[in-house]
């Protein structure tokens, strides 16, 4: 060891503890072992100097740092045990490897390029080693120090914000946005399953469980709720895979793929595993408050639409109603309500056209085999297309009363995944609450057929009316019908209180009924509809008991109400028929409805016309 070489080393070691003094511990390793081998070099007069990390996967030492411009040097193979090698670099330089281990785990390198003609003694490269490795040891625990507390200084603030906020999406968003801080050259992936419905352009990724397909990293890493890694061939990457878990389940995946392909280190690993357990918990909590929002939501839509059932006493409009809710609060394009009785399945009517279309038997067959083989999961996020028809998602709850299945409600849904498990357990509740309205409305109809007095007004059924016009218009000379119809009782029923409609509408037939004589017949329509038959009665004297009977309703009603009337005549030359008497009488009711209401509409045999 020449004293030239001795001096330059120990100018070296002299400029290092100056540099020392003066280095900003903020600064990224690269960054300032870039700046100790320039040092180096100028002191000991080198052409180059390079650091090397080693990549175990393709067992080889690339370059990490450099003393003059970006480390662009070729990879160098490992070579064996030795700790000091001197390579010809071609031309007129040598090359000096110094090879240490920068941690317990990680394999390092510099490389020392100069000029033939001003080679090292070898025990001084081995002095230059020994002192390398000391300081980018020292150097690498100094910035991992400070990037350690940065780092849990930033997990601690991501835990204090996302355990502030009760929506998941936040949640999502501080995850990425954290690893970005963190990892700024990774890759970031959230893996999560198909019922999670959210906005934004985060980088979500389905998480595919099905039995049939391979056990991919990521799956395993969800089943098991423990981190996996994996190494990408094209291009070479390494992936980690780290579970969102919480107490109860596991919620998704957090994907970080690195821009090499080397081991995940032990510290990284156990970082990140903080993270998503720290985003697992979160994320529970916020399901947990979703969940108990949406169990709130869910009881007010159930008493919601039994209130609006038990409103509708005919079994269409129920079912009609049905179809509507389901369409608009689960997002299904297509409802169907089927009755079992006779060992035959009826469908009812109000249900939406697709059903009564033979296209619809796949599904309804679909939904009939699972039934009946005893499962009582009758769901699926995404049938199969070939075999069915456009619609993918699909649900069926069963109509139960007294431990009996009555019926059954479909829905279907052309977009895959559009029905969650929650939606399929919501609708089971919302048809078995519903079902003892439906069966009420069904034998309130059977008995309507028994009868021929409406159980509220005391007035005589429709069906008995019927029969008196058809006896009338076989006998009479000429006759004129009356249809009534109460404004705004809806409004009456949503202010008031169906009670109170009730009583209104008690009103109104007592007043029908007071104002025409014995041998007329006063009839419940249907809902806030009564009509009047008035055998033998021209059609002006008609016209006349309906004003009368309007004015009265006006004056009479608490709350006061009015009416809207439609008028029809008929004479025996004129050669019709019940069905077209009512149709004129309907024609009118509705002209008057549409035109203000509260006034009378007539429709005979040519004209329609106010009076």
């Amino acid at each position: 060891m020449n004293k030239e070489e001795m001096n330059r080393y120990e100018s070296f070691k002299q400029k290092f503890f100056h540099w020392f003094l003066a280095f900003q511990d903020d600064r990224p390793f690269s960054a300032a072992a870039g700046e100790l081998l320039a040092l180096l070099k100028e002191e000991l007069a080198l052409e180059q100097a390079v650091f090397y990390l080693y990549d175990p996967v393709r067992a080889a030492f690339y370059p990490e740092a450099a003393a003059v411009g970006t480390p662009d040097a070729r990879p160098i193979a490992a070579d064996g045990e030795r700790k000091v090698a001197v390579v010809d670099a071609g031309g007129p330089h040598m090359a000096a490897r110094l090879f240490f281990m920068l941690s317990d785990e990680t394999p390092a390198m510099v490389e020392l390029v100069y000029r033939k003609d001003g080679g090292f003694d070898e025990r001084l490269l081995w002095e230059i080693r020994t002192d390398l490795a000391r300081l980018f040891r020292k150097l690498s625990a100094v910035l991992q120090g400070e990037g350690e507390e940065k780092r849990y200084g930033q997990l601690h603030h991501f835990a204090a914000k996302i355990h502030s906020s009760m929506h998941i999406d936040v949640v999502l968003e501080e995850i990425i946005r954290t690893l970005q801080n963190v990892y700024p050259s990774f890759t970031y992936h959230l893996l999560l399953s198909h019922d999670n419905h959210l906005r934004g352009n985060l980088p979500i990724k389905t998480l595919v469980l099905d039995e049939r397909e391979k056990q991919t990293a990521a799956l395993r890493a969800f089943l098991t709720g423990q981190v996996q890694c994996e190494e990408m061939e094209a291009p070479p990457r390494s992936v980690l895979y780290a579970p969102i878990k919480g107490v109860q389940a596991v919620y998704g995946v957090i994907e970080m793929i690195a821009p090499y392909a080397a081991p995940f280190p032990k510290r990284e690993i156990h970082f990140v595993s903080l993270l998503a357990s720290t985003a697992g918990s979160a994320l529970e909590n916020a399901k947990l408050y979703e969940q108990s929002r949406r169990l709130v939501a869910d009881l007010q839509l159930i008493n919601d639409t039994m209130r609006q059932l038990n409103a509708r006493p005919r079994l269409h409009e129920a079912i009609e109603y049905m179809v509507s809710q389901i369409q608009q609060s689960f997002g299904a394009d297509e409802v169907g309500f089927f009755l079992f009785a006779d060992g035959k399945r009826e469908l009812l009517p109000g249900s939406t056209p697709f059903f009564f279309d033979h296209r619809s038997e796949p599904y309804i067959e679909w939904v009939e085999k699972r039934r009946q083989s005893g499962n009582d999961i009758l769901f699926a996020g995404d049938v199969c297309v070939s075999a069915f028809g456009s619609f993918r998602s699909i649900m069926a709850a069963p109509m139960q009363q007294n431990k009996e299945t009555k019926g059954l409600c479909i829905a279907l849904a052309s977009e895959p995944y559009r029905f969650t498990f929650e939606m399929f357990k919501l609708l089971e509740s919302l048809v078995q609450h519903s079902t003892l309205a439906f069966m009420n409305a069904m034998l309130r109809e059977e008995l309507e057929k028994m009868v021929v007095t409406d159980y509220l007004t005391k007035l005589h059924t429709r069906r008995y009316l019927d029969e008196v016009i058809q006896t009338s218009m076989g006998s009479d000379a000429f006759g004129a019908l009356i249809l009534f119809d109460i404004d705004n009782f809806k409004q009456i029923n949503d202010v008031y209180g169906h009670q109170t409609g009730d009583r209104v509408l008690v009103q109104v037939a007592e007043t029908v009924r007071a104002n025409i004589r014995d041998g007329d017949v006063a009839a419940r329509w249907g809902g806030e509809e009564l009509a009047v038959y008035l055998p033998k009665v021209p059609l002006s004297d008609a016209i006349s008991i309906a004003r009368r009977i309007t004015e009265k309703v006006r004056e009479q009603t608490i709350p006061t109400v009015t009416v809207s009337c439609g008028v029809s005549w008929w004479e025996r030359q004129g050669c019709e028929d019940a069905k077209q008497l009512f149709k004129r009488a309907d024609a009118a009711l509705y002209m008057a409805k549409e035109t203000g209401k509260n006034c009378i509409f007539v429709h005979d045999d040519c004209h329609l016309y106010k009076v």
